[in-house]
């Protein structure tokens, strides 16, 4: 009985959580402070939670914007440019085949992103224009995916990630500085991003050993704690009752 119990464990954390070695070190040997081993179970973890919270971490702001039918102070620019980020992520994550508790959440969050996308448009009087950004964006996703597309261009999208998200995190401070409120935004996602971020600098490092990943997560978190703060320093200020037209 215990044989299979301990079958079991194995089979649930071998190779999800822990590589083989880490699995005998920990439970054979009971080497619980074997630094190796807890950074690897440490990052898996990160990866994996991460990946987990990423089904909810957009999903504030889709509710948000939904019940005030309004996507008032947010800019389309910005997540547009998000698009192009996460799109780069994975694309670039796939064909180097990196375990997916290292980027897994990019493919939750680019979902939730293109509706966001959709929303913004279609509460701005443009839903046709939403319907033809979903398509596009659709066939443009499986062409990237493709096998037959080179590696090269997958590494230059990924290579574009630092810009764009540079970019459309600063349309977005702009956005909020010249509006004198952050509009719309949604505190829980802005704080979760922030928070999967940061973590992410340490879970790149440590499962893909790729710098471009790592750089990459480093920019994000700098720009995602510069939306947090504006959160913060405007949280006071009511939003102005403008129609969104003004904004087109």
């Amino acid at each position: 009985m215990a044989e299979e119990a301990e079958g079991s464990l194995k089979r649930l954390l071998v190779p999800f959580l822990l590589p083989e070695k880490c699995y005998d070190r920990f439970f054979i040997d009971l080497d619980l402070l074997d630094f190796p081993c807890l950074k690897i179970l440490i990052s898996k973890g990160l990866g994996l939670g991460i990946v987990a919270g990423s089904l909810l971490v957009k999903l504030p702001q889709v509710f948000k914007i939904l019940g005030v039918k309004s996507a008032e102070g947010l800019s389309l620019q910005a997540f547009l440019l998000e698009l192009v980020a996460l799109t780069g992520t994975i694309t670039y994550s796939v064909a180097n085949s990196f375990p997916f508790s290292s980027w897994g959440e990019a493919l939750f969050l680019m979902l939730q992103t293109i509706t966001i996308c959709f929303l913004i448009l279609h509460y701005r009087g443009h839903t046709m224009r939403g319907v033809a950004l979903l398509g596009i964006y659709v066939l443009i996703l499986l062409v990237l995916l493709s096998p037959l597309m080179p590696k090269t261009v997958v590494t230059l999208l990924q290579a574009t990630n630092r810009p764009a998200v540079i970019i459309g995190r600063l349309l977005q401070v702009i956005t909020n500085y010249r509006n004198g409120h952050t509009g719309h935004l949604s505190a829980v996602t802005v704080f979760l991003l922030f928070a999967g971020s940061l973590a992410r600098i340490f879970t790149s490092i440590q499962e893909t050993g790729d710098p471009l990943m790592a750089v990459t997560f480093i920019v994000s978190s700098i720009c995602n704690g510069l939306i947090a703060f504006q959160l913060l320093y405007y949280w006071n200020v009511s939003i102005p009752h403008k129609w969104e037209k003004k904004h087109q």
